[in-house]
């Protein structure tokens, strides 16, 4: 079982709409994220710019949940990583009246010891792509995009 405890206290005018929307999100272990929603959903100051939003925690976990299936994946097949790098992105758009992120880009730089061939490192990837659960568990297209790798 994964557990997040999510706490909000009114700060402003409820009624009114002029409340904010910062909160916390606190993890097992203790650990505590400042969250909010988006400015560009909510605007300043009813939402915190610092505080990291739905929408980026979203985009966050699926590029995480990648990189520790890459990782495992790459040392059982015997590649030596040093670096690993990705600048996820994805854009909130309206389709039938919902608001969702239909697509999410990993757009991925890999520094290795010795690097594998372009072929086996995309099926690396796929590897990846394929267990990683936040992955089955949305229905975003999740496009995997290989940068130059960091030598």
């Amino acid at each position: 079982m994964h557990e997040a405890q999510i706490l909000w206290e009114c700060d402003g005018d409820f009624a009114a709409n002029q409340y904010s929307r910062g909160h916390i999100w606190r993890f097992d272990g203790g650990v505590e994220v400042a969250g909010s929603a988006s400015p560009s959903v909510v605007p300043l100051p009813y939402s915190v710019e610092a505080a990291v939003d739905p929408e980026e925690a979203f985009i966050a976990s699926l590029s995480s949940c990648h990189m520790l299936w890459f990782l495992d994946f790459s040392r059982r097949a015997g590649f030596a990583l040093r670096t690993y790098e990705d600048r996820a992105t994805g854009a909130l758009v309206k389709d039938g009246g919902k608001m969702w992120i239909p697509r999410v880009d990993l757009n991925i730089r890999v520094g290795w010891d010795i690097p594998p061939d372009a072929a086996t490192h995309r099926a690396l990837h796929d590897r990846a792509h394929h267990a990683c659960f936040i992955a089955n568990s949305v229905r975003s297209e999740i496009v995997i995009n290989l940068l130059e790798d960091i030598t």
